[in-house]
């Protein structure tokens, strides 16, 4: 007799967060659906129903890591506050941050992933708006890259532990203001 119930209940949701473990701890690389499917205690063909592949289950983490951080970022006072927030997003969603920017793992081209990337960028867009004009250069366009390189940069750095001997015991955030306060001097 088959001790596994044959409906799991949230099925997707426990796949998703079984696959968030295995990629905080391995990468993306370490990624097995017949695997997860055996982390959730259901068949091998199980995951297979919602994600279809491997490629569907990292865009659906991909999608979904783009809609927290555009929720994080939506919720900043300002520029600083942003960056802060998107450092901060890296730190608490390491699996999401690997798989979000690594598009030949992704299918970039599916409407969930599209929109909550849209939803991060007009974010971050609105958060660079916030900047006086004087203070963005000649092209706010190229303030916001800025912006978003040192957050992005000093972020995947953080998270590779590059930044340990650089910034001691200090914490993340203050570091990441004090950097971006060099960069763009806000009230």
């Amino acid at each position: 007799m088959n001790d596994r119930p044959y409906h799991h209940g949230d099925l997707r949701r426990a796949v998703l967060t079984a696959a968030l473990d295995v990629i905080a701890a391995d990468g993306p690389s370490g990624l097995s659906l017949r695997d997860l499917a055996r982390r959730a205690g259901v068949s091998h063909a199980a995951p297979a129903h919602h994600f279809k592949d491997r490629t569907g289950l990292l865009t659906a983490i991909a999608a979904e890591g783009f809609g927290l951080l555009a929720a994080t970022v939506n919720e900043a006072t300002d520029l600083k506050d942003a960056g802060v927030r998107y450092v901060r997003f890296a730190r608490e969603h390491p699996a999401h941050f690997q798989v979000m920017f690594a598009p030949g793992l992704l299918r970039t081209d599916d409407l969930e992933l599209t929109t909550a990337r849209a939803l991060a960028t007009d974010a971050l867009r609105t958060a660079v708006a916030g900047v006086r004009p004087e203070e963005q250069g000649d092209d706010a366009r190229l303030a916001g890259v800025a912006a978003w390189s040192l957050a992005h940069g000093f972020a995947t750095l953080l998270q590779s532990s590059n930044l340990d001997g650089a910034i001691g015991g200090r914490d993340p955030e203050e570091v990441f203001r004090t950097l971006s306060g060099l960069l763009f001097r806000q009230g």
